[in-house]
């Protein structure tokens, strides 16, 4: 029996596990995460509109009733394709080599501060579940020390948010903050003017969402401005410390600043020593494989491919139509049947949602933005949650935000490692209690 190995069970690996479950093989998942994350709402956890546990869904859960595959905990750091093995590791097993028949890669892309990591530090990144929190947690903060500081201007610096990053990503999380702030706190803080907030939202691009047409840009950068986000374009951040931003030579005093600016694959081009393109991702064939390695499949953001002369967008459709051939591909050559046709994607579309009530979509010909878009767009993104549970949970706590102005998780989580716990217990005396 063929041993097939997916690496990565996000939108791509999980479509791929999926669409291998009659087959006749011993299916291998590795992931360094315990669940599958949508993560185009990871901004409305960390704006509180909804909970970690809406939008995951544990792996093993999702595929429990494939008899046909094992999941293993832990994060792939190397792999020798001549000997055909993968190298995990978790807390149990250090580089444990795992053998492989043909193996599929999905491994996504991680933040990237484009050559100055020392930005990490205070300006946190949105790429998983805990960055989120964490997010969450650095807002929710900023309002509370605003509410106990008494110098003024230290007051607006803790109600200043920098967002360095108008893509998608910046753009979402810019205007759901601006609706935390103009609706869902306004009754709760007695000190401090809401109304004094500042949401910086910067990219050195000339545009805001430069991927869609130069009007549905220019209708989300209407729609921030008139939601009180200050759009600074056409300069590049040259500072981030402990107390603000440089941006174009202008120091913006803040102490919440988000990374929302770009992203860079996982080494998987190194681990294989293949051609990459400029950005690292592996370039592949129209069938998926690595050019000369017909074993081994690249999907998703960590992939390169051209169709009709553009490089395929990293959104989660590609990745998801791509697993699912990848799968099917794989299941029929294990019945011994002849390759479907070559790769083909096939767009439904692109959209971003910038506040409530307000989305832009662009399919084709069709640009559409407005509440339409968002009806649109709220239901894609219910469709493609990976369980009827999750669908019916977001569906209702949106109704329930729009309806009371309630969100879903106002909570600031510490989690503090068990050794510090331990410093706070207190230990009986040896004469007992007394």
């Amino acid at each position: 029996m063929k041993r097939i190995v997916i690496i990565g069970a996000g939108f791509a690996g999980l479509a791929a596990a999926k669409a291998l479950r009659h087959a006749n093989a011993d299916v291998l998942v590795i992931d360094r995460a315990n669940h599958n994350l949508f993560q185009p709402l990871l901004y409305q956890v960390a704006t509180t509109v909804l909970s970690p546990a809406q939008i995951a869904s544990p792996i093993r859960g999702l595929l429990k009733n494939q008899r046909n595959t094992t999941v293993f905990l832990g994060e792939v750091s190397g792999i020798n394709k001549d000997a055909k093995f993968v190298y995990a590791s978790n807390e149990d097993h250090k580089d444990a080599a795992l053998g492989y028949d043909i193996l599929v890669i999905a491994t996504g892309v991680a933040h990237s501060y484009f050559g100055h990591d020392e930005f990490a530090e205070f300006a946190p990144s949105l790429k998983g579940l805990a960055d989120a929190v964490r997010i969450r947690n650095k807002v929710l903060k900023a309002f509370e020390q605003a509410e106990a500081e008494d110098d003024r201007s230290r007051r607006q610096d803790f109600l200043t948010f920098v967002l360095v990053g108008a893509g998608p990503t910046g753009v979402e999380l810019a205007s759901s903050l601006a609706v935390l702030v103009r609706t869902k706190l306004k009754a709760e803080f007695r000190r401090i003017d809401l109304a004094a907030t500042r949401i910086v939202l910067v990219d050195m691009a000339p545009r805001v969402l430069g991927t869609f047409a130069s009007e549905l840009s220019e209708a989300a950068k209407r729609r921030l401005e008139n939601l009180g986000v200050e759009v600074r374009l056409g300069h590049s951040v040259d500072q981030i410390d402990a107390d603000g931003v440089v941006v174009g030579g202008e120091r913006v005093a803040s102490k919440v600043v988000i990374w929302t600016a770009g992203v860079a694959p996982s080494p998987v081009g190194i681990w294989l020593n293949v051609e990459t393109d400029r950005a690292g991702r592996v370039c592949i064939q129209n069938d998926l494989t690595v050019p000369g390695h017909p074993d081994i499949y690249v999907l998703g953001d960590t992939a390169s491919l051209e169709q009709d002369g553009k490089p395929l967008p990293g959104v989660a459709q590609v990745a998801i139509q791509q697993g699912r051939y990848a799968g099917r591909r794989i299941a029929q050559s294990l019945l011994g049947k002849p390759s479907p046709k070559p790769f083909r994607y096939f767009d439904k579309g692109n959209m971003a949602v910038i506040g409530a009530g307000f989305a832009i979509l662009q399919a084709g010909r069709v640009r559409l933005s407005g509440i339409v878009a968002w009806l649109a767009w709220a239901g894609i993104h219910l469709q493609f949650l990976s369980t009827t549970s999750l669908r019916l949970s977001v569906l209702l706590q949106w109704i329930w935000s729009f309806l009371t102005g309630q969100t879903g998780v106002r909570l600031i989580v510490n989690h503090i490692p068990l050794s510090k716990q331990d410093e706070h217990i207190e230990l009986p005396t040896s004469g007992g209690r007394k």
